[in-house]
């Protein structure tokens, strides 16, 4: 089993207000740390739909999980497919966390991480879309420092859009490591104190690769519309894009009756940074459906 400590874990539990009984889904069940803590909560006979769109994390969840028996259904698929993954019922509490997960980040043939060499892959689900090497090798100057500054916030988007293609010109790009020492050289600093210069630039090709902010805010307004009443829902966010959306969402919602859980995001705390730097840009959000509010047609 893969080491693994999900971040803000006792937070999102108590957020979610976890009861025997109930049905939960977290769509983003990663390597299966909050789901776990969900399946215990929720004994001995409440139960959780898993949902990842990374097939080999799931399966890696699905053996963890496996002492929880039929208390829990695997699903491969997106989160935004959780409307239609729930039928006609009705969940009590929703999680997702939007972060890449660890066995992502430490599989250096994912492509995920520029600190280790692997293929520019990116891509979380494996057995569909565009690759970033398709991306670093394929858009043109302008839509790629487009990419990296829209997603990534990178100020230096042009120079590092046109060494890339400087570079390509000769050979294409086919590593991690290869993107990373052009954007290395492209970046005279990091942007501030202990980020790699190649941080943004990963982040945006990451977003665009997974479409990570297509329609979130809509998707996450027909998940919550999809809870029971007084039914939770829980969104842990990892950089501002992310957490601007939801923000937005959950702003929305509390016009339609829906009551706000956090006025601002809760962050980890100190110790957890300590045990777990990769924690330290998590924000967590939610939202309670009302129990007064009529199901949602």
């Amino acid at each position: 089993m893969l080491h693994h400590e999900p971040v803000l874990l006792a937070e999102a539990m108590e957020l979610l207000a976890v009861r025997p009984g109930g049905l939960y889904v977290d769509g983003t069940a990663g390597l299966g740390g909050h789901a776990q803590a969900i399946l215990e909560r929720c004994a001995p006979d409440g139960r959780l739909i898993a949902v990842d769109r990374d097939a080999e994390t799931l399966a890696e969840a699905a053996r963890r999980l496996a002492p929880f028996g039929d208390r829990v259904r695997f699903v491969h698929a997106d989160y935004r497919e959780i409307p239609r993954l729930l039928g006609t019922e009705e969940p009590d509490g929703v999680l997702l966390d939007l972060g890449v997960s660890s066995a992502q980040l430490d599989d250096a043939a994912r492509g995920f991480s520029f600190q280790a060499e692997g293929p520019l892959d990116m891509r979380m689900d494996r057995s569909q879309g565009t690759t970033a090497a398709d991306a670093v090798n394929r858009l043109d100057e302008e839509e790629l420092a487009s990419v990296i500054y829209r997603f990534g916030e990178e100020r230096r988007s042009r120079r590092i859009a046109r060494a890339i293609v400087e570079t390509r010109r000769r050979s294409p790009l086919a590593t991690t490591t290869d993107l990373a020492a052009i954007v290395r050289r492209s970046s005279r600093t990091s942007g501030r104190p202990g980020l790699d210069p190649a941080t943004r630039t990963f982040q945006a090709l990451r977003i665009y690769v997974n479409r990570e902010l297509e329609e979130l805010g809509a998707a996450l307004g027909a998940i919550a519309r999809r809870l029971a009443p007084g039914g939770r829902f829980a969104v842990i966010a990892f950089h501002s894009l992310e957490d601007r959306e939801v923000k937005q969402c959950f702003r929305g919602l509390a016009t339609e009756g829906f009551r706000l859980l956090t006025k601002k995001p809760l962050r980890p705390g100190d110790d957890e940074t300590r045990r777990n730097p990769r924690s330290r840009s998590a924000r967590l959000r939610g939202v309670e459906r009302r129990p007064s509010l009529e199901a949602a047609a």
